[in-house]
């Protein structure tokens, strides 16, 4: 018995990690959105209203012939 409550304990204490981590992992998503999202802007009012400030956009593999 005295086993069982141990390996319970771990269980919680694996849970609580990976939640942790999980938590950790979105908020980084969310730095890196909102940091993309801010270059962008700044690309776009450096650019002017009338330009497309953004590079030449190609198709990402090249056509057969």
């Amino acid at each position: 018995m005295f086993q069982y409550h141990g390996q319970y304990e771990i269980h919680q204490y694996r849970h609580a990690d990976l939640v942790r981590r999980a938590a950790h992992a979105r908020l980084v998503r969310a730095a890196l959105r909102a940091r993309r999202a801010e270059r962008l802007a700044a690309r776009w009012s450096a650019a002017g209203a009338g330009s497309d400030p953004g590079r030449l956009r190609r198709h990402r593999f090249a056509r057969a012939a």
